[in-house]
């Protein structure tokens, strides 16, 4: 079979070769938007946008009682706007020589789909289903960054941007950066004031400082990272001078968390050891930590009532579930942060509808037959949610 049969066979592998032909780089998505408006309007969907072109989707309720659920994904992609050849191989869809757009366009694909079947069964009695695609994922965030959340009514958040089929993400750390400036009172040549016990070199205090420092996993959990701690780098004077006693050295870190409490008791030992350092060396050197969070963490919440009927659904269908956390950022970060239009504070999870493999290369393919096993499972697992 060829990918030309197995789309005219599959509506869904259609839709996603469909959407996935459509060049959408960080920042130049409006091609794929305006063709899923489109596809909305001529399967009578409604379908807004806000300030942003973020889209929203709305297939309204059958039944009152029950409350709306929202699915999300990103319609950016690493890579450019040259044309996007797919072709399939074996079990496997690809693009020739260039990155394919699963992540994440196989999630908005699932989310897409579901919503028309939705809009045309009578059958299942529901609260109603929410779609939101964003902007920019890739780049910073600034789709979900610039949500109008009052346009979503659902507390409940499955964003589909996992890269593997049964994964059902409760939790993600945060990202923040970790500056330390250190600066010398007095230099000098290493030669005349080398003996001057009031002289210190900035690239000599900086390591002993780092050398105080955590590095690595600072707290772990069932066998999963909980808090990280990483130098990135170190700089101070010039490897090809040696007679320069340094006044100046800098070095950055980063710390991930998925926990509140350990990420501020990291903080707390790191500007501890920089407190430290400057009683040591007062009137010699200075230190200074500036900590920037640039990613809010996705923090665990005791709400277990969609991790339940995930690993129920999955199991019916055939697919081993993984509850489990992640030690990075995705669009769950926002959410978890924010609130719904009744004041609600949304309950995020980041959920895998398709194996993607290579993402973010020229490499990149999904497994087509877990991407039909993914929208089997978001079927079970919306009637579920409804019963």
């Amino acid at each position: 079979m060829d990918i030309n049969e197995l789309r005219k066979e599959n509506e869904l592998v259609d839709l996603f070769c469909t959407m996935a032909q459509i060049p959408s780089p960080s920042l130049k998505e409006q091609k794929v938007i305006d063709w899923i408006c489109d596809y909305c309007a001529n399967n009578t969907i409604k379908c807004d946008l806000d300030d942003y072109n973020n889209i929203y989707i709305t297939i309204p309720a059958t039944d009152n009682t029950k409350e709306p659920i929202l699915l999300s994904s990103h319609l950016d992609v690493i890579g450019d706007e040259s044309p996007v050849e797919v072709f399939l191989d074996g079990q496997l869809i690809k693009a020739k020589n260039r990155t394919l757009g699963a992540d994440d366009k196989a999630g908005a694909a699932n989310a897409l789909y579901f919503a028309k079947e939705l809009s045309k069964n009578t059958d299942i009695k529901h609260g109603g289903l929410e779609v939101h695609l964003t902007r920019d994922e890739e780049s910073g965030m600034t789709g979900i960054k610039n949500t109008d959340f009052s346009k979503i009514n659902s507390k409940y958040v499955l964003v589909l941007d996992s890269d593997s089929l049964g994964q059902f993400m409760t939790s993600g750390a945060s990202y923040i950066t970790v500056d330390i400036e250190l600066k010398t009172f007095k230099g000098g040549h290493s030669g005349i004031d080398i003996a001057d016990s009031t002289r210190e070199n900035a690239a000599k205090l900086i390591a002993d400082l780092i050398s105080v420092m955590p590095q690595g996993v600072f707290y772990s959990e069932n066998n999963q990272v909980v808090t990280s701690c990483n130098i990135g780098g170190i700089i101070s004077g010039d490897v090809g001078v040696t007679n320069i006693i340094n006044t100046d050295a800098r070095a950055s870190y980063s710390i991930r968390s998925s926990s509140k409490a350990y990420e501020n008791e990291l903080i707390k030992l790191m500007q501890e050891a920089v407190d430290e350092f400057n009683k040591e060396y007062e009137n010699i050197a200075h230190a200074t930590i500036t900590f920037t969070e640039k990613m809010p963490m996705f923090e665990k919440n005791e709400d277990e009532y969609l991790p339940i009927l995930f690993e129920t659904a999955a199991k019916k269908v055939g697919v081993v579930p993984e509850i489990s956390s992640f030690h990075a950022g995705a669009e769950t970060h926002i959410y978890a942060n924010k609130f719904n239009s009744k004041g609600e504070k949304f309950s995020p999870y980041l959920v895998g509808l398709a194996t993607v493999c290579n993402m973010h290369s020229d490499k990149e393919f999904v497994d087509y037959t877990t991407m039909i096993k993914g929208q089997e499972l978001l079927k079970e697992l919306f009637i579920a949610y409804n019963s």
